[in-house]
C-alpha cells in the first residue's frame, strides 16, 4: 500500500494537492498548524485509496508531502524504467 506523509508544519493550506489527486483522497482538515493554516489530510483516514502517483508531492510549493509507493502499486512500466536507471 502506498502512503503519503504530510509535514503539517510546512502546509499553508493552498489545496493544490487536493486538485491533482486522481482519487480525491486528500481534503482540508479542521486542524491548524502552528502558523494558523488549515492543513490537509487523507479523506476519512483511508490511505488504501492512494495510488502512489506522487502528483500531490510534485505540485506542493512548500514540499509538505512525501509519497512512498509500494511495489504492489507500481506498474510493469515503472518497474522496467527503474531497471534501466
Amino acid at each position: 500500500m502506498s502512503r503519503v506523509i504530510f509535514r503539517e508544519e510546512r502546509c499553508k493550506g493552498c489545496l493544490l494537492c487536493t486538485l491533482v489527486c486522481p482519487t480525491d483522497n486528500i481534503e482540508q482538515s479542521q486542524r491548524t498548524n502552528k502558523q494558523g493554516y488549515r492543513i490537509v489530510q487523507i479523506s476519512n483516514g483511508d490511505m488504501s485509496a492512494c495510488k502512489g502517483c506522487g502528483f500531490c508531492a510534485q505540485i506542493c510549493p512548500d514540499e509538505a508531502l512525501t509519497v512512498y509507493r509500494s511495489k504492489a502499486d507500481r506498474t510493469s512500466e515503472d518497474l522496467a524504467e527503474e531497471e534501466h536507471v
